[in-house]
C-alpha cells in the first residue's frame, strides 16, 4: 500500500505531466463566461461546482492524452525529454488510466449540468483529443489547440443557459485567438526540433520572424473580440480599464520576444498569459458586480 508521502509526490507528478499550473489559461475565460451569463441566466452553486469539476476532467484528460501520443517526440527533444512519460516516473498505462478517469469525469459533471452538455460532452473530447495529431500533418494545429480552449467559455455558458448564445461565442473566438497565437511563440523554441523531425507549424512554415508578425496580427483579432463583446453586452468602465490592460499585456509579450531572443519565450506564454486569463476575469467580475 502507497504510503501519504508516496501518494502526494504521485499525485504533484501527475500534476507536472498535465502542468497543472496551466488550468489559470482556460479557466478564468470558462469563470467570466459564467459572470457574464448571470446577467440574462442563474447562476446556482452546484452548476458553477459542476462546471469546475467539468473543466478539470477536460483538461487533464486533454493534457494526458497530449502527453501520450507525443511521448516519442517529447524523448528525442531537448525540451521535454524530462517530462513524465519519457523518464518513466508515469508509464503509459498509468498515463492511459489517467485519461479514461478524467474523460469519464468531464462526461458525468456534463451529465449533472444538463443534456445539451450531456449530448455534446463526446464531441469536446473528440476536439481535444484530434489536437495532439494535428502538428503531424498541418500547420494549422496552433489554431486546432486554440479551439480546444475556445470551447471552455462556451461549455460553461451552454452549463448556464442550457442554449447558445452569440456572447459566448465571441468570447471564445477571443479565447480561441488568443491562445493560437501565443502558441505560434510557444513553438519558435522548437523551430529546429520541428524541422528536422517533419513535426508542422507556423514557425516551420513562414520562419520564425514572420511567425511572430502572424502571431502579432491574431492577438490583435483578439483584442478586437473583447472589444465587441463590450459594445454586444454594453459593458462600462470598468471593463474598459481591463481592455486597455489586456491590450498593454498582449503587447508586452510580443516586446519581449524577438526573432533574435527567445530567451523569454517561456515567460511569454506562462505568466504572461496567466495575467492576461486572471486579469480577464477579475475585470469582469469587477464589471458585473459594480
Amino acid at each position: 500500500m502507497m504510503s501519504p508521502k508516496a501518494l502526494i509526490d504521485k499525485l504533484i507528478t501527475y500534476g507536472r505531466m498535465i502542468k497543472f499550473s496551466h488550468t489559470l489559461f482556460a479557466l478564468p475565460f470558462a469563470l467570466s463566461s459564467v459572470v457574464l451569463s448571470s446577467l440574462y441566466y442563474k447562476v446556482t452553486p452546484e452548476k458553477l461546482f459542476w462546471i469546475l469539476v467539468a473543466m478539470i476532467g477536460a483538461r487533464s484528460s486533454a493534457m494526458g492524452f497530449n502527453r501520450v501520443v507525443d511521448k516519442k517526440f517529447d524523448a528525442l527533444n531537448p525540451r521535454t525529454k524530462n517530462r513524465e512519460l519519457p523518464t518513466g516516473k508515469i508509464s503509459t498505462f498509468e498515463a492511459i488510466v489517467f485519461i479514461i478517469f478524467f474523460s469519464a469525469l468531464f462526461i458525468y459533471a456534463s451529465y449533472k449540468l444538463n443534456k445539451l452538455c450531456f449530448y455534446l460532452s463526446p464531441v469536446a473530447l473528440a476536439v481535444i483529443f484530434f489536437y495532439s495529431f494535428t502538428k503531424r500533418f498541418t500547420w494549422l494545429s496552433h489554431i486546432f489547440l486554440g479551439i480546444s480552449l475556445g470551447l471552455a467559455p462556451v461549455g460553461a455558458w451552454l452549463a448556464i443557459a442550457g442554449r447558445f448564445d452569440l456572447p459566448p461565442i465571441i468570447l471564445g473566438i477571443g479565447v480561441l485567438t488568443w491562445i493560437s497565437a501565443s502558441d505560434i511563440i510557444y513553438a519558435c523554441q522548437d523551430y529546429e526540433f520541428d524541422l528536422k523531425h517533419g513535426l508542422y507549424s507556423i514557425p516551420k512554415k513562414f520562419g520564425i520572424e514572420r511567425a511572430l508578425k502572424i502571431s502579432s496580427a491574431i492577438h490583435f483579432l483578439t483584442f478586437l473580440s473583447f472589444v465587441a463583446l463590450k459594445y454586444l453586452l454594453n459593458l462600462g468602465t470598468i471593463y474598459t480599464i481591463g481592455l486597455a490592460l489586456i491590450g498593454t499585456l498582449l503587447i508586452y509579450q510580443h516586446k519581449i520576444v524577438s526573432p533574435d531572443d527567445l530567451s523569454k519565450v517561456n515567460f511569454a506564454f506562462n505568466n504572461i498569459n496567466s495575467l492576461v486569463s486572471t486579469g480577464y476575469f477579475v475585470f469582469v467580475s469587477l464589471e458585473i458586480m459594480i
